[in-house]
């Protein structure tokens, strides 16, 4: 059967999405939210929140000890190449319920707008907007009072894997260069980062057509950033597996902040794939890589 013009597919990029000739985008993997007030196996509390009418957040709460026991706030972005992935998934939902009961504190999942539909930098514009509405939180009068009531100001952290690491560290150099009110970032955990290589990406010269390129642009490839001397915290780990192709992008990156940024930077690295401790997070490898977030979080 003969194609009409329309249908005809003008982009494809497996395994996330396809493009035609009229604009439609087919998604090769159709997404439903899990929706859930309490996650089974761990007994942590789900609240799905809006913070805007384009920016949505899951907030998971482990029991509490008693009405004052405040808790280490850690802000999740998750990966996904910025085209793929979710705050309300049951991947993201196993994930992070499993390191808030397992480490003792309250996470909040942003799900920001997703490419190609909403090309970036709106992922990047999303995720700050989400942060600001977080900040608003700090003095205990902000909109939502799980943050108000137990969330830690004093002990913030940034999180995220692949597209969210870099999503994560951008949000921490916007934090520095503008200042927040009342509080700051205490650290960054990077799960297996996505940064451009020198090599052209065809999928993210689509999703991004206003990059200057790999070589220029600080989203991408943070050696170009004037501004990460000024990210806002005060600790990074960074984590890499032994099998993911994304490997030496994490090393280089770890060895980039070393050289230009005056925190403290560990490099952790274990075996594995790319983000293994999110899609397979029952593993003996994830459950040792959740403790090694826990560890960083409560050392503060």
């Amino acid at each position: 059967m003969e194609l009409s013009g329309s249908e005809v597919v003008t982009h494809e990029f497996p395994p996330y999405f396809r493009v035609y000739k009229s604009g439609r985008i087919e998604r090769f993997k159709k997404f439903t939210p899990v929706l859930v007030t309490v996650e089974p196996k761990t007994g942590v509390e789900i609240e799905d929140v809006t913070i805007s009418p384009e920016i949505g957040a899951r907030i998971f709460k482990p029991k509490i000890d008693g009405p004052d026991q405040k808790l280490p706030l850690v802000v999740h972005y998750h990966g996904g190449a910025f085209c793929v992935g979710s705050a309300f998934d049951a991947t993201t939902l196993v994930f992070l319920s499993s390191l808030a009961s397992e480490a003792r504190v309250i996470v909040l999942s942003v799900d920001y707008r997703l490419a190609p539909e909403h090309k970036l930098p709106i992922a990047y514009d999303d995720s700050w907007s989400a942060f600001q509405w977080i900040s608003t939180h700090s003095k205990g009068n902000g909109p939502n009072p799980w943050l108000n009531k137990y969330a830690d100001f004093d002990r913030v952290f940034l999180m995220g894997e692949s597209a969210g690491a870099n999503i994560a560290q951008q949000v921490a150099v916007k934090a520095g260069l503008v200042g927040l009110d009342g509080f700051r970032i205490h650290g960054l955990i990077m799960a297996h980062p996505y940064f451009a290589d020198h090599e052209p990406d065809k999928l993210i010269q689509f999703l991004y057509p206003e990059s200057s390129g790999a070589e220029d642009d600080p989203r991408l490839n943070p050696k170009s950033d004037p501004d990460l001397a000024k990210m806002d915290c005060s600790k990074v780990i960074v984590c890499v597996a032994d099998k993911d192709w994304f490997k030496a992008r994490g090393v280089t990156y770890c060895g980039t902040l070393k050289s230009i940024w005056k925190g403290d930077v560990e490099l952790v690295e274990t075996e594995g794939t790319h983000c293994f401790h999110v899609f397979n997070p029952g593993s003996e490898e994830a459950g040792l890589l959740r403790q090694r977030f826990g560890s960083f979080i409560n050392l503060a």
